[in-house]
């Protein structure tokens, strides 16, 4: 008797494995990480090899025996569902969809989240769409990363519990992670009104403000500290 489970997925690790196999990590809505062996797919005529991308979405079917359940899962379908393909021509975009994976493919691995393959998804998405900003989706990636660490940024109060006004100036305390009231400070009402937005919408909405280009240096500079990157 044999488990099969169809799913939707993000592949996060591709390893050769023998001589014509692979060893997949992949990253699914309800089950998590995955270890999966993609047998023959190095194969030319291997009828998995298209499904199993890099910078997509991909739907899989994978089985493996009921009696041993802890055993390894394996590909006996796969088909692309959305493949991100401007990424691929775009060195610094392509450079941090790995990163982005990477980051998930850790973070994922010791918090057991479903919402960490739809950040991954949406990242994907926001990365492939060029006239977004890269340093937005960047940033925006990083926030979201932080809160389901459990390390949300607060722009609601300062360091001494008071709520930030928008005639005031602040510097952020990286060590406390919070922000100080400054009169010659970086972080204006603009900037912290950005870094809500981006807090609770997605990088397609905060694109569209129409001076985010200008304050998202000071931004992506918090979202790191915030992610501890």
């Amino acid at each position: 008797m044999s488990q099969t489970l169809r799913t939707k997925c993000i592949i996060l690790r591709r390893t050769n494995y023998g001589e014509t196999d692979r060893i997949l990590t992949v990253l699914t809505p309800d089950n998590g990480q995955l270890s999966v062996i993609a047998r023959g797919v190095r194969k030319e005529k291997s009828r998995l090899a298209g499904g199993i991308e890099l910078f997509a979405i991909s739907e899989i079917t994978l089985t493996r025996s009921l009696k041993n359940t802890g055993d390894m899962w394996t590909l006996t379908g796969a088909r692309l569902n959305t493949f991100f393909a401007q990424i691929m021509g775009d060195y610094d975009r392509l450079q941090f969809s790995y990163d982005a994976i990477k980051q998930t493919a850790k973070a994922s691995q010791q918090i057991d989240e479903p919402d960490f393959y739809e950040l991954l998804a949406e990242v994907l998405e926001a990365l492939n769409d060029k006239k977004i900003n890269l340093k937005i989706t960047e940033t925006w990636f990083y926030l979201r990363l932080a809160k389901l660490l459990g390390n949300e940024l607060n722009t609601a109060t300062d360091n001494n519990g008071m709520k930030l006004v928008e005639d005031a100036r602040y510097n952020f305390d990286a060590n406390e992670q919070v922000f100080i009231f400054d009169r010659d400070g970086k972080f204006d009402a603009p900037t912290i009104k950005l870094l809500r937005i981006l807090l609770v919408n997605s990088p397609q909405t905060a694109a569209r403000i129409s001076n985010a280009g200008k304050l998202i240096e000071n931004c992506s500079w918090v979202a790191k500290m915030i992610a501890k990157i």
